[in-house]
């Protein structure tokens, strides 16, 4: 389970300090939950506060009653922590089976390796050995990348916006993925998205504006909400149509 507890980040350059987040608390132990709001309101902040890439101006980070808010990225990703870029980093001269198998920490076999493609749709045959380099799709590698999520098997797994830079057809193959992670998963995956399709799947909905959590709830309470007040979400609901 994963805890926020009254989480502020500031930006700061030479002269000022911009505050992006303001006293965010909230526990994460469904198994999906998606944050979603307008543009520039501190999701993907909030996103890589949690991966240990930024680090909070105040609050605390528990993971299982763990204190993690002074871990790095790495230390994070040893006590069960994945994060999912919004563009997958390409590697020249590592094939996918090496990638797959450097995540799941172990030595596995190219059965094993091939499961887990064969989980994201992936025929593994025509990508096994192939390398994670620039003659992958912007679809694939996410897809790849997933997958190498689900060899890790970590406790929490956060995807910031990952329908971003793919066409319809790999979106809706996406779909799918997040679909069944959703019925096999034994951690929590926490999703950045403004995508309806993504938020439809979420047992918890949240909400962040203006660096603040404004809504919390299940897509019933949540969703009509968001479609529904142009006045407020009126960036989000452009996007969901």
């Amino acid at each position: 389970m994963l805890e926020l507890k009254n989480i502020s980040y500031r930006a700061e350059d030479s002269e000022t300090k911009k505050e992006i987040l303001s006293n965010i608390s909230l526990t994460v132990d469904e198994r999906f939950v998606a944050i979603t709001g307008p543009n520039g309101g501190g999701k993907s902040t909030l996103a890589k506060i949690i991966a240990g890439i930024y680090k909070p101006s105040e609050g605390k980070i528990f993971l299982d009653g763990e204190d993690i808010t002074e871990l790095g990225i790495t230390e994070r990703a040893n006590k069960g922590v994945s994060f999912a870029f919004q563009q997958p980093v390409r590697f020249k001269g590592i094939t996918v089976r090496d990638l797959i198998t450097l995540a799941s920490g172990k030595k596995i076999g190219v059965s094993e390796a091939c499961e887990y493609l064969s989980e994201v749709g992936l025929c593994a045959r025509e990508y096994i050995n192939r390398e994670v380099n620039a003659s992958l799709s912007g679809g694939e590698l996410k897809r790849i990348e997933i997958a190498t999520i689900l060899a890790r098997g970590t406790k929490l797994s956060v995807f910031d916006e990952p329908e971003a830079g793919i066409d319809l057809w790999s979106f809706n193959n996406l779909i799918n993925v997040f679909e069944n992670m959703h019925k096999k998963v034994n951690g929590s995956i926490l999703i950045i998205s403004h995508q309806e399709r993504i938020l439809n799947i979420a047992d918890k909905i949240v909400v962040i504006a203006n660096g603040k959590i404004d809504t919390v709830g299940t897509k019933d309470e949540v969703l009509p909400k968001l479609l529904g007040d142009t006045s407020t979400c009126k960036t989000l609901t452009d996007k969901l149509k």
